[in-house]
């Protein structure tokens, strides 16, 4: 099945502006059919991947002394708080159209994404063909929150019912409010999942990948029953046969540096490909400012083209990979300084450009 989105460009989610309007006019300048809404931690640090979620989160509280966020599993504020998201849940999931009402308890506001409304805006008037949100993914959350007696909350079920049923709220929150400007855009959501390259060592050998493909699935599931295209985000080494093997549309990686990494696992790649699965190459490096200061856009095309070799060596279709790819950078652009930022994103538009000119004739 031949997608309609060969090539487009979208990014991950951070950028180093303070300045919202400046961060979204450039989001809109070079990923024009496919933007997002950055996440901008110099404006401030309740942007932060890990925090931005965790407004009105069950269970979640603030360490006045520490100033970090921590799951406290115990008060009568918790179980009433699981008890009305269970509700909330289960009300959202069994009807065909999302549920405004319920859906603005679980609201990303102002305070936690300073350029959302300033995006909305930019999106009623520009209608992208697609827009894409994103949410912390619910292992890197549940492995990087702890409780009040220091363990990793992903290890404790019931919890980790909760922040699936959270980060799925969260995630069809956005989805409802772009649909409420850009009716017709087609709607991504990532899940962000850096923790994924550590599953597997010994920080995290007792959690099964089961584990890890259930709350996956389920965050992916119910987001299809509401036609969203649902991609994961990971930018360091990790084991893709367990992430291949969920039910995810999209996988993000770090290509720049990862491609000889991912071509690992060409088998899993090859049937994720046939269940219309799309690869996102992370081709513009946004983690090493030298390897972002040495590149051009001819460059990174050249070396897009040569990780599809790698592939194709191993007995993957090139039509296939070419019909079923879209790029982004290796990560998010927030540790850059703003003007290499700028040049990532410019590199970017002219990466998906020159692909979509070489290659969009032969798409069949």
């Amino acid at each position: 099945m031949k997608h309609d989105l060969n090539f487009l460009a979208t990014a991950i989610g951070s950028l180093p502006n303070n300045n919202p309007k400046d961060a979204v006019d450039l989001i809109f300048d070079t990923i024009a059919d496919a933007p997002l809404c950055p996440q901008l931690s110099k404006v401030s640090p309740d942007e932060d991947m890990l925090i931005q979620y965790t407004e009105n989160f069950a269970g979640i509280k603030m360490n006045e002394t520490t100033n970090k966020r921590y799951a406290d599993l115990e008060s009568d504020e918790y179980f009433a708080g699981i008890e009305e998201l269970f509700t909330d849940y289960e009300e959202v999931i069994s009807s065909d159209t999302l549920n405004d009402e319920i859906l603005q308890k679980y609201v990303i506001s102002k305070n936690y994404s300073a350029a959302f409304p300033y995006f909305l805006e930019k999106l009623k008037q520009t209608q992208p063909e697609y827009v894409k949100g994103q949410v912390i993914g619910p292992f890197t959350f549940g492995t990087s929150t702890l409780d009040t007696e220091k363990r990793c909350v992903f290890y404790d079920e019931t919890y980790r019912d909760v922040i699936v049923k959270v980060l799925t709220l969260k995630a069809l929150w956005q989805v409802n409010e772009f649909r409420k400007v850009s009716p017709k855009s087609k709607n991504i959501i990532f899940l962000d999942e850096p923790t994924m390259s550590q599953l597997g060592t010994s920080a995290f050998l007792t959690v099964s990948t089961e584990d890890v493909q259930n709350v996956i699935n389920q965050i992916v599931d119910v987001l299809h029953q509401f036609n969203i295209l649902v991609g994961m985000h990971c930018c360091g080494k990790a084991d893709w046969s367990v992430v291949l093997k969920t039910n995810l549309d999209i996988i993000n990686f770090d290509a720049f540096f990862y491609a000889e990494n991912f071509s690992l696992y060409s088998k899993e790649i090859e049937e994720f490909l046939s269940n219309d699965g799309i690869i996102a190459w992370g081709i513009v490096p946004t983690l090493d400012v030298d390897a972002l200061e040495s590149t051009n856009s001819g460059k990174l095309v050249e070396l897009f083209e040569n990780s599809i070799k790698l592939l194709t060596s191993k007995g993957l279709d090139e039509r296939k990979i070419l019909d079923s790819s879209i790029i982004t950078p290796s990560c998010g652009a927030g540790s850059l300084s703003i003007e290499s930022a700028i040049k990532a994103m410019n590199y970017l538009k002219e990466v998906s450009k020159a692909l979509k000119d070489k290659y969009s004739k032969e798409v069949v």
